[in-house]
């Protein structure tokens, strides 16, 4: 049976006010997780749509109703409209999964767009068709697959959340979405080596009374936050895990309410010595938030301070890890660990050993994706972090850089790992639409992933886009994202491009000063912008001592990074302030390196 389309007028379709009945019940569901603004965009493109008015549904025009952006908005690539239609798309779905699986009529916002369809779910007909009313068919898979065929791999996410409660089965990321193991020792040895965490049942001080509701609420919330980081094996049953593993984690947490307020109280332990690794406690006021809004926070916020990139996960032994990366045998999991500690490093020596552990990785498990885009990022490192780690600047380090970024999106697209790398590369090879179209995409496949906002944030602020840029940079920052001192030079950036010289300098003087130059010249230029002389010579003396090949060079890596001439020539004038000669415009500065 075919599913009719829900053109309001058509008489085959469900009708507006059925429509409007469905869009109140779904706002009105605690399954239905978005934010304020969510909820007004949602309500706006249903009953505009319903209006005759889906023509209009364009992002400039939603960015100005909802999010109250100016003229000057730039729809391709400020990404604040898709984002916030993405989380709506993923509300849908786990609505749908969860509390509206009986629902006659089904409200989805197709990718690519943001108008809405409405149809009848699979196995729904009509009561005008059906001398009986509405029939209720099977709805799960079948061969034709209808509602099967639009699940997305946020929807896998959520289904796969609630499957593994109920039947006590593990899911891992794979290139094309989530594969489920109904036991940990079935894993596949490219899943076994990834960190475990093994999400125990959430505790309260009431059994079955409130508290108990809102704990489950929040361990199911935390679950599908943390299955969207492809880096790690999510265990939902605790009973089903294997304590022998060496990377087993068990996240431990508990809810206590004291009238309007509400305790969380988590933990990771580390199963083979039950170190407590990290902890946190999470309060929040019911009068001010909902229950299901302050679960979807603090959800949030416990997975990122877990799974992000340096989060207490890959922290607690990624030094241990890294120093077995350098033996043959290294696996997949300890070359990532050797990744992540050269970045907190970023010497040479932690460089070498984690590139060198990451081409023997892509050597034995050539279809690892996250090994691929780890090793385009190491690559890439030695041309944009050359002055700081020493190494020769050649065009064959971003060639190296390109082919393992294309071989990572080729195995798998979604991956977010493959996807920075991409946009990196692409950010370097002077295709800014490229690395923005792709930035938008990684930051839309998991927006908790720290390393990526701040990434996707520098791109845009550096591309001229400073208002979200600076934002996604503020975001990260606050997250704990990237080395010390490696975000707060775009802070100071941002500062300095919005005319706010004292922050511009506080932020700079916060950077990795005493060992990459790059923070060093951005300094320079900010005090020469403020007219402070005699701060600047002690910059300007240092970089001729211990950067002066930079030095020759200023316009070529200032418009390898800044890519308008406006803030080109505006960092360049600090420079000029201080009697610093610069090389004439014009010249190839992309392909020199």
């Amino acid at each position: 049976m075919s599913i009719a389309k829900a053109d309001p007028s058509s008489e085959q379709g469900p009708k507006p006010e059925d429509i409007l009945q469905q869009m109140e019940r779904v706002l009105a569901s605690g399954e239905f997780h978005s934010p304020e603004r969510g909820r007004k965009f949602f309500r706006f493109v249903v009953t505009e749509t319903l209006e005759g008015r889906s023509q209009f549904l364009k992002a400039f025009t939603i960015a100005n109703e909802i999010f109250g952006r100016q003229s000057s908005f730039d729809a391709q690539n400020d990404p604040v409209v898709r984002i916030e239609a993405g989380r709506i798309r993923r509300g849908l779905e786990r609505y749908y999964l969860v509390a509206g699986q009986s629902d006659e009529i089904v409200i989805t916002i197709p990718k690519g767009g943001y108008v809405p369809h409405f149809e009848y779910a699979a196995g729904y007909r009509a009561a005008d068709q059906s001398e009986h009313g509405p029939e209720r068919i099977d709805l799960l898979p079948s061969g034709d697959g209808r509602l099967g065929r639009k699940l997305s791999r946020t929807t896998l996410t959520i289904g796969a959340t609630i499957l593994i409660a109920v039947a006590g089965l593990y899911f891992t990321v794979a290139p094309n979405g989530f594969t489920l193991h109904d036991n940990q020792a079935n894993l596949p040895a490219s899943d076994s080596s990834r960190p475990i965490v093994i999400v125990d049942m959430f505790q309260s001080g009431d059994p079955g009374g409130s508290a108990s509701d809102i704990a489950q609420g929040l361990r199911d919330e935390v679950i599908g936050q943390l299955a969207a980081f492809g880096d790690i094996v999510v265990v939902a049953d605790p009973s089903k895990a294997n304590d022998g593993s060496a990377k087993a984690y068990s996240l431990q947490g508990g809810v206590q309410r004291d009238g309007d307020r509400l305790r969380s109280i988590l933990r990771l332990v580390r199963r083979s010595d039950a170190a407590v690794v990290w902890a946190n406690n999470y309060d929040a006021d019911l009068r001010i938030r909902s229950i299901v809004q302050i679960q979807a926070d603090v959800g949030q916020e416990i997975a990122i301070a877990v799974a992000r990139p340096y989060g207490a996960l890959f922290l607690s032994d990624t030094d241990k890890t890294a120093r077995s990366a350098a033996t043959k045998e290294a696996g997949a999991d300890d070359c990532t660990s050797a990744y992540y500690s050269y970045r907190r490093a970023m010497d040479l020596r932690s460089h070498t050993a984690a590139r060198d552990c990451l081409q023997r990785a892509t050597q034995r498990s050539p279809a690892n994706a996250t090994s691929w885009a780890l090793l385009s990022l190491i690559y890439l490192d030695e041309m944009r972090f050359r002055y700081k780690l020493g190494t020769a600047p050649t065009a064959r380090a971003t060639e190296l850089a390109a082919f393992a970024a294309e071989r990572a999106t080729s195995i798998a697209p979604n991956n977010t790992r493959a996807l920075q790398a991409s946009m990196l590369v692409s950010f370097f090879k002077n295709d800014i639409d490229k690395a923005l179209k792709t930035g938008a995409a990684a930051y839309a496949q998991n927006s908790n992933d720290t390393e990526v906002a701040g990434e996707y944030g520098l791109r845009l602020a550096m591309s001229g886009k400073w208002q979200s840029g600076c934002e996604l940079i503020s975001r990260a920052l606050n997250n704990g994202a990237g080395p010390k001192g490696y975000y707060e030079v775009g802070m100071a950036l941002c500062a300095y491009m919005r005319g706010d010289l004292q922050a511009a300098e506080l932020w700079s003087r916060m950077c990795d000063l005493e060992y990459n130059p790059m923070h060093r010249l951005v300094l320079l230029s900010i005090l020469g912008a403020e007219g402070k002389t005699a701060e600047a010579a002690q910059q300007k003396d240092w970089l001729g001592i211990n950067a002066a090949d930079m030095m020759k060079n200023i316009r070529r890596e200032v418009s390898l990074r800044l890519h308008r001439v406006e803030d080109q020539e505006r960092f360049l004038g600090g420079l000029q302030a201080m009697g610093i000669a610069i090389e004439p415009a014009g010249r190839d500065t992309i392909s020199s390196n």
